[in-house]
């Protein structure tokens, strides 16, 4: 038995010095960093329920609401994301964002009669918050703007699809179940800002 140990621990010493940095941030597909980015928000819980929030919230606020959203996101997010791959600053904690999911996802249950201004700035704040964390985790990785392209053009699908069904929903059962939905990413939230107090 011993022997074995003492095998496996020199091809592990043998095989360490080979091993490549990792990639903390997007997943590898292996299909490029396009497709990398493309995959990363529908991968990433913290990123992804902010995002159906937003757009289930511009869409009750009606069509006009849905297409602010849908060209100030994945904009607001790119910049956001330019921003934290060039800066190097360090971005707000993990509880914040998941604080801002709970917000939003309760904005969502309740129903609220947002001015149109103010969904579009939301929308903005968002997306420049969560891209300035992504550009952050991006630096130093190899493909980091095609990364950040397939990331905006993750979130332009997301808020199309959501913003645009949510905004055409007149049944009252159907606008129920859009706030249901909020209710459930505010609950998710904040199990996110639970889990962010684990270290």
């Amino acid at each position: 038995m011993n022997a074995r140990w003492w095998r496996a621990g020199v091809a592990l010493a043998l095989t360490l010095p080979g091993a490549t940095p990792a990639a903390a941030h997007l997943m590898n597909s292996g299909f490029g960093p396009f497709y990398d980015g493309l995959a990363h928000p529908l991968l990433s819980p913290e990123d992804l329920l902010p995002a159906i929030a937003i757009a289930l919230l511009a869409g009750l606020r009606g069509a006009r609401a849905g297409r602010l959203a849908l060209a100030t996101l994945p904009l607001a997010w790119l910049a956001g994301m330019v921003a934290g791959w060039t800066m190097g600053l360090p971005p707000l904690p993990p509880r914040f964002n998941a604080m801002l999911t709970v917000a939003v996802g309760a904005l969502v249950a309740s129903d609220q009669r947002l001015p149109l201004a103010a969904v579009t700035a939301l929308t903005a704040a968002l997306g420049a918050l969560h891209g300035y964390a992504n550009g952050y985790d991006l630096a130093g990785a190899s493909g980091a703007l095609l990364g950040m392209l397939g990331i905006a053009s993750s979130l332009f699908a997301v808020v199309s699809l959501l913003a645009g069904q949510a905004a055409v929903v007149q049944a009252e059962w159907a606008r129920l179940a859009v706030r249901i939905s909020g209710s459930w990413i505010a609950a998710i939230g904040m199990l996110m800002f639970g889990w962010s107090f684990r270290t």
